[in-house]
């Protein structure tokens, strides 16, 4: 087996046995290493959604008006007099940096929570997706009020009572963060994370490693774009690229332009608040990890990796391979996909089952 599996409370410490929503992730010939996998997975192509979506932007702070754009995959559902309406599991799927809910892995697993019954909400970060004009204000690892805000407006709006949260990267630290923030206030039954950015100042050193400059020019190019959209649009709220003087790095981008517009000190600052390291101890539902040993550019402290692994709640399950959120497995059809299956096995065995019977 080519898992090592950290066996806190959300694990059998009685049994070498895999609990039954986990398989053993043997990765695909000629993809154990973590780079390929990584730019594998995020180039292969997937095949369309078939199902539609209703798109609806959810305001996620009154003060500014900002808005975030969300695609809504509903099941069909018996007359409003049945509680299956309210109970049909929901989950909220949470992108990563410069992506949103077209990228590949939403697509992937929006597509494999639908086939099992749930409801499927694939929110766009501020910004992403398009939706530079919905709101004023930049995005960034901290806005985990924004996915609360998601939750509570479809839960008024439509009823629901049960939702899960998945977050992939940025997205990872995001829903994290969230759960150990809000308590019992949130009608959540589970989280998941793939290859979550949990301490965003090893994140951002690491990708300004030289074996990962090519990941860390890549995002650049995004942000950068995306603050050059921003300026044009609020150029009374917004310096002209020209007058922020060169950006080298994550870390010049989250100083010069995240900590400057998004009221934080400096990047230490932002890096410190805005990480989920903070309050995984506080998160008090079922919670999944997963991380890849071989993950280009996700570091964990060693005091973080021990909250996780004294959290009861949280199953932290570590590869050796998978890369950045790829997982690419060696399974046939649709199941070299590992990471999603996890995923979806692990919250209805969570949630009792889909429809809330």
């Amino acid at each position: 087996m080519t898992a090592e599996i950290h066996e806190n409370a959300g694990l059998d410490h009685r049994s070498s046995a895999l609990p039954e929503w986990l398989t053993s992730f043997q990765p695909r010939l000629g993809l154990s290493n973590g780079h390929l996998q990584t730019i594998v997975g995020n180039f292969l192509p997937r095949p369309p959604l078939q199902f539609a979506a209703f798109a609806e932007t959810v305001e996620v702070d009154p003060v500014d008006g900002s808005r975030v754009l969300c695609h809504c995959h509903w099941q069909p559902e018996p007359p409003l007099s049945n509680p299956a309406l309210a109970g049909r599991l929901t989950l909220v799927l949470v992108h990563g940096l410069e992506g949103s809910s077209g990228s590949r892995y939403i697509q992937g697993i929006a597509a494999r929570a639908w086939a099992a019954g749930c409801n499927v909400i694939r929110m766009n970060m501020r910004n992403c997706g398009g939706t530079d004009a919905l709101t004023p204000t930049l995005y960034h690892s901290g806005l985990s009020g924004d996915v609360g805000a998601v939750v509570r407006h479809f839960s008024r709006s439509r009823g629901l009572t049960r939702f899960a949260l998945v977050g992939y990267s940025m997205g990872g630290n995001l829903v994290l963060k969230l759960a150990g923030e809000c308590g019992n206030t949130l009608p959540l039954v589970a989280v998941a994370a793939v290859c979550p950015a949990i301490d965003l100042a090893a994140g951002a050193d690491a990708l300004h490693e030289p074996k990962n400059r090519a990941y860390e020019w890549r995002f650049l190019r995004g942000l950068k774009a995306r603050y050059a959209r921003k300026a044009k649009l609020f150029p009374s709220r917004y310096a002209k690229p020209a007058e922020i003087g060169p950006v080298q790095s994550i870390r010049e981008f989250d100083g010069k332009i995240v900590a400057r517009y998004c009221y934080f000190r400096d990047a230490d600052d932002y890096y410190y608040r805005a990480a989920s390291a903070r309050v995984v101890d506080c998160i008090t539902v079922p919670t999944l990890i997963l991380c890849a040993q071989d993950d280009p550019f996700i570091r964990l402290f060693p005091e973080t990796r021990a909250l996780l692994l004294a959290n009861p709640q949280i199953s932290f399950v570590e590869t050796r391979h998978g890369g950045h959120c790829a997982y690419l497995s060696r399974d046939p059809g649709d199941q070299i996909h590992w990471a999603e299956a996890a995923v979806v096995r692990y919250l209805l065995s969570k949630a009792g089952s889909s429809d809330g019977s």
